[in-house]
This record gives C-alpha cells, structure tokens and sequence, in this order.
C-alpha cells in the first residue's frame, strides 16, 4: 500500500457529523494504478476511522474502505486498505518458457506475501528458486537430467552452474532461502526482502545469458 504523506486536511461525513483526517491512499487495490480516491462516507467507531472511497478510474469505479488510527485527537495515520486485487510478478516469456513451474510457485509465494503470510511466502521463494536453477540446469546439461533433480540445490549450483554471475547470486539466494525454513536463521542481517533481490538478480543473469546465446546463435561470427 502506497501512502501519501501530504499534509492536507480531508472532510468526511460519519454518522455523527463531518470528520477531519490525513492522507490518502494513492494507489486502488483493486486496479492497482496511482489514484486520488473520492472519500464518500465515513464511520468514526472512536478508535479507528474507516472511510468508504471510490476509485476515480472509469475502468475500475471499485470502492473500498481505508482505515485511519486516531493520534493526538485527529486521524492522521492510514494503515490499512481493503485487501483488492492481489497482483502478480510478470516474467519474460524466456523464463516462462524455461521454468513455468518457477513463475507458477513465484506467484503463489507473492500472493501469500500480498496477504501478510510473511512466515510462508519465504518457503514459497526459495522453492521456486529451486525450480529456476534446476530447470536451468537441466537445460544445459540435458543429458543430467536424473541427476539434477535429486541434488540438493547447493550441490545443483556449485556442480552445474558455470556463470560467475549466477552461480553467486543463486548461491546466496540459497542461503538465505534456506534460512526461511529454519528454526534458528544464521543470515540475521539480511530477511525476505534480500532473498527476492537475488533471486531478482538470479533470474537477471540467467536472461542476459540466454539472449547473448541467441544472438551468437543468429549472427555467429
């Protein structure tokens, strides 16, 4: 959820007359586009006021509520939309076409993280990262195949990917993915956060790599 911190005085009707509060959300969590919503109604339970808003995008119109706490007598901070839409990551057809079951477990670790399942979606990202890597691999080293499936993934990295630059970001990755399912994690400055950058920048290399070699392969020497 995106907030804006602008400092401007909004009026509401509530049940019990007009209210003041502060910011708005500037993103629908339904059409997911940067919006300033219409406040249409308010109620004002004491503790927390929730205001019903629209989405001013004629292809959305969706309305939902936004939830602002109450602070030195005035409801200045927004901490809560509706849970709308939960979006997805989009990959390059590369990488679709190389590891669908990765883009498939990517997305379900993303929507869990959309959902606050924050003690889940870690497990999710370092299991897709599993699939990435061996799908890679297997890739490169068709005849492999058994082989690479049944390595743990730390063997799968340091015995079959020969890319510098993909062996040490996946092999980072690894770590701290399998921190996410650890009891007592041993990467304790990094977090959730980390694991997708490398992941991120894993599935980077992997595409550079894979349109330098078409191009090789197109325009050879």
């Amino acid at each position: 959820m995106h907030i804006d911190q602008e400092n401007i005085i909004m009026k509401v009707t509530t049940e019990s007359g007009s209210e003041n509060f502060y910011h708005l959300p500037n993103e629908c969590p339904f059409c997911h586009k940067s919006i300033t919503p219409v406040p249409l109604y308010g109620h004002n339970n004491g503790q927390t006021l929730e205001v019903f808003m629209k989405c001013p995008n004629v292809g959305c119109n969706s309305s939902f509520i936004a939830y602002y706490d109450n602070g030195l007598n005035r409801f200045d901070t927004l901490y809560s939309v509706t849970q709308g839409t939960i979006k997805g990551r989009e990959f390059s057809e590369n990488i679709k076409e190389l590891s669908p079951k990765f883009t498939d477990i990517y997305n379900q670790a993303y929507q869990a993280e959309q959902l606050n399942l924050t003690e889940i979606c870690g497990v999710g990202f370092r299991k897709a990262l599993e699939y990435l890597i061996k799908d890679y691999s297997i890739k490169k080293n068709p005849g492999e195949r058994e082989k690479i499936e049944k390595k743990m993934l730390g063997q799968c990295i340091s015995d079959y990917i020969e890319d510098v630059r993909i062996k040490a970001v996946s092999k980072r990755a690894s770590w701290l993915g399998n921190d996410e399912t650890h009891y007592i994690r041993k990467w304790k400055g990094q977090n959730l956060s980390d694991l997708k950058k490398l992941i991120e920048l894993t599935i980077h290399w992997i595409e550079m790599e894979t349109l330098t070699e078409s191009f090789s392969s197109i325009m050879p020497d």
